[in-house]
């Protein structure tokens, strides 16, 4: 029997039932929330999130972050930056997972405890938006790759073809994740060991030539940025895990070990084979390597999926009622069209401004809901705004500007103009997100003490005053 058979309930209230293996995703909020997925169903997913063809392409940034002709790090450095970012991002991502599993709320609709029904449309918004853009990245690297490998069809054919099985995917998103898991991650996974394996029978150059430098603190900055912009993705999956220990087992060794490899495989690639920086053309021109490539290009179908499905799932905050199944087609329209007609470049600076938004806004969920709420949110549709938490948010989003304010002309500008007027110079050894997180969570710990101090003072003088 599947969760939707079961009565309904109301929005904004979540019932969660132990699902079968033939349980699927309700079609709105109103409805009871599987929990079916298993560790391996989890490990599975985030394993194959945690590849991605834009990862490989990425390492450019990780080897050269000040861009081209700027000096490269080295492999000792740029290596670090891969495990650690990769660890420091993933973390808060399987946190900001853990609350999508107690509450079986999705994402978006946990940010109504955070900052409050009405309030938690603005992140939403921005959810959105990263989304339908990422969407969009994603048929394009997958129709650019296919073209790659198979040239006969034009790209736009190709894009055409991902846009309509992305929305075939969302219609049934439990079936599709047990798909990855049982047939998808091994492949994945030989076809990666393989190439690594490949790539280090190459000549590489010593560990330590190259610079450790500034440059290895916006490295890592890049490879967090990759990691933290599922986070407010992370519950639309998690809530329906059977345990929270298969939620956060899931998404960190998941995504972690994948994420690894994949900004390894890619760097590799750049000081050996594809020192051009023709990731795609030398990853087909090893043995073998036209069909290595056509599963991880067939198997990036994930990321187009998982962005339009968190998209629909991130509108029915605005909407509980929507049909997701709908809500997912028209989105799928949308983003195959973005495809088709829009060009979208600066992928770095995409990156990177997701991860001045995101990491701080994670921090904030994190200290909120474990430390301050213990877990008890209200996500009803009226649940109060708390202007309040905007407050920490914000710092988060400062100090990281403050640190690493991308690349953009005008926008570095601005930044530079701010940081001098109050008289801060970033040092080399400051990271944007670990600080960003640090601060973002700092406030909402000062932010949260100063609020229960107020309740004690208004509870004292209750107590204290006449009676009527």
């Amino acid at each position: 029997m599947t969760a939707t058979s079961t009565p309904t309930s109301t929005p904004g209230t979540f019932v969660t039932v132990r699902g079968d293996r033939h349980s699927e995703v309700a079609h709105t909020l109103a409805e009871p929330v599987p929990q079916a997925l298993s560790v391996f169903d989890q490990l599975g997913l985030w394993g194959n999130l945690g590849v991605s063809l834009l990862g490989f392409t990425g390492a450019i940034f990780v080897l050269q972050p000040g861009g081209t002709g700027t000096p490269e790090l080295s492999l000792a450095a740029g290596l670090t930056a891969i495990v650690l970012g990769t660890v420091l991002g993933t973390l808060p991502v399987a946190l900001a997972g853990l609350p999508g599993t107690r509450t079986g709320a999705p994402a978006m609709v946990l940010l109504r405890g955070l900052f409050g029904a009405r309030l938690s449309y603005l992140p939403t918004a921005l959810n959105i938006f990263q989304c339908v853009g990422w969407g969009i990245f994603e048929l394009v690297t997958i129709a650019t790759a296919a073209h790659t490998v198979a040239p006969a069809l034009p790209r736009w054919a190709y894009i055409l073809m991902a846009g309509v099985i992305t929305a075939l995917l969302t219609i049934r998103p439990l079936g599709f994740i047990r798909i990855l898991r049982r047939y998808v991650t091994a492949a994945v996974m030989i076809v990666l060991v393989y190439l690594f394996i490949q790539l280090v029978r190459h000549p590489l150059p010593p560990f330590t030539q190259g610079t450790w430098g500034p440059g290895f603190w916006v490295a890592m900055d890049t490879v967090v940025a990759a990691a933290i912009s599922f986070a407010p993705l992370a519950a639309d999956y998690t809530r329906h895990s059977r345990s929270r220990a298969a939620a956060f087992n899931g998404v960190f060794f998941g995504y972690g070990t994948t994420q690894v490899l994949c900004y390894v495989i890619g760097l590799l690639a750049l000081v050996t084979v594809a020192k051009s920086g023709n990731i795609y053309g030398a990853f087909i021109a090893l043995p073998a390597g036209a069909i290595g490539f056509g599963i991880l290009a067939l198997r990036e179908l994930d990321q187009s999926f998982a962005n339009v499905y968190s998209t629909a799932a991130s509108t029915q905050n605005l909407r509980p009622l929507w049909d997701r199944r709908v809500l997912a087609i028209v989105i799928s329209a949308a983003t195959t069209a973005g495809a088709l007609f829009l060009t979208i470049s600066d992928y770095e600076n995409f990156l990177i401004l997701l991860g001045s938004v995101f990491v701080p806004m994670s921090a904030v969920l994190i200290v909120d809901f474990f430390i301050l709420a213990k877990g008890h949110w209200d996500l009803s549709p009226q649940a109060p705004t708390r202007w309040l938490m905007l407050l920490p948010w914000a710092a988060g989003f400062v100090t990281y500007q403050l640190i690493n304010p991308g690349y953009v002309s005008w926008w570095v500008s601005a930044w530079t103009h701010v940081a001098q007027a109050i008289g801060f110079t970033p040092a080399v050894w400051m990271s944007a997100s670990i600080c960003s997180f640090a601060v973002a969570a700092a406030v909402t710990l000062l932010a949260g003490g100063l609020t229960a101090a107020a309740r004690r003072r208004a509870a004292r003088a209750g107590q204290h005053a006449p009676a009527a």
